[in-house]
């Protein structure tokens, strides 16, 4: 009882109003992130119906392989902070630790594969919309059209990441330090809240920007 009596503030009544107020609170933001999403993807949509075979040729430029991989990563680390959780609202603090620095080193992975493997390649292949474009085709400026999409939407999708790691890093140290318990753990269920939504918006991303058009 005591426990639960330090892990309650004082604004609220009981853990349960606390609780309650808390995924409130997230629920609305992540609500706030679908709007803000959402006017992409309609954008994507529109220009995409417009310029079809162009955006179908800006694809096909994308590595498949790689952007698969990065989805099971990801859907790995969605897996390993769904443990974090668990574990948070058991009381496991050894175990959570272990398993948001799991999920951060596999978001690490995501954004090492982008960075090195995706957005490299498209610098050399002059495929960087402002940076570096040196694209020829008849439909080039429909296609870096497309591209300027891809790297807005795959970039903001990685800081949404950045953040994240920020949030599980203060939670290790939270869990480190003894604040984090079974009766204490809702940071640490908004926090599997925030990942999970960013994980879908890559669920997303994926078939939009990688899987537009046949592959031959």
């Amino acid at each position: 009882m005591a426990d639960s009596h330090a892990a309650l503030a004082e604004q609220f009544d009981d853990v349960e109003q606390q609780h309650d107020a808390a995924s409130l609170g997230m629920w609305l933001f992540l609500a706030t992130e679908v709007m803000f999403f959402g006017g992409l993807f309609a954008s994507y949509t529109i220009f995409r119906s417009r310029y079809d075979l162009a955006f179908i040729e800006g694809s096909h430029h994308l590595n498949v392989t790689l952007g698969s991989i990065n989805t099971v990563i990801l859907l790995a680390s969605s897996f390993t902070m769904a443990l974090a959780v668990r574990s948070a609202q058991l009381g496991r603090r050894r175990t959570l630790i272990v398993f948001l620095l799991a999920t951060i080193v596999l978001g690490l992975a995501f954004l090492g594969i982008k960075l090195s493997g995706e957005y490299y390649r498209d610098w050399i292949e002059g495929t960087v919309p402002g940076l570096h474009w040196s694209y020829q085709s008849p439909r080039a400026p429909q296609v870096e059209l497309f591209m300027c999409f891809y790297f807005f939407m795959t970039a903001l999708h990685a800081t949404h990441m950045i953040v994240g790691f920020g949030i599980m890093a203060v939670l290790i140290i939270m869990a480190a330090r003894g604040q984090i318990s079974a009766e204490r753990c809702n940071p640490v269920e908004m926090a599997g809240l925030y990942w999970h939504f960013v994980d879908i918006i890559w669920i997303f991303l994926f078939p939009l920007l990688y899987l537009v058009g046949g592959r031959y």
